[in-house]
């Protein structure tokens, strides 16, 4: 079984607002399908799935925790021999949003609304 600080990160990661304790914590899941498939999804894991699901979580904090640091770079153009890529912070984003997607794809939910706006300049429609 997750703990419930994995379970928070899977949700984090695939785009899902906070879950919340409260008495209206657990509106998403009452009255929006996805998030009531996304909890379903990660209480009933095989054991295997736990260990894959973890290995996701595993590469998507080393990918987040990533972006941030290409702010160290960002006041240097070159020194030496190395030479800044103007395309790092963008490249990370993609590549991390591309992991986010993935864990969303393996446990067979939809990209939550934080991921659905991440960097995409599209408009869904929901009927």
């Amino acid at each position: 079984m997750l703990s419930d600080a994995e379970r928070t990160d899977a949700r984090r990661f695939m785009g899902y607002p906070v879950f919340g304790t409260g008495p209206g914590g657990n509106l998403g899941e009452r009255f929006f399908q996805a998030f009531g498939l996304v909890e379903y999804r990660l209480g009933a894991l095989s054991a295997a799935e736990i260990v894959v699901t973890r290995r996701y979580l595993a590469t998507l904090a080393v990918l987040e925790r990533a972006i941030p640091e290409v702010a160290a770079g960002l006041d240097t153009e070159s020194a030496a021999g190395w030479r800044r890529n103007p395309a790092e912070l963008v490249e990370r984003g993609r590549l991390f949003d591309d992991w986010r997607r993935r864990l969303c794809e393996f446990l067979g939910v939809p990209a939550g609304p934080g991921l659905q706006q991440s960097g995409s300049s599209s408009i869904a429609l929901v009927v």
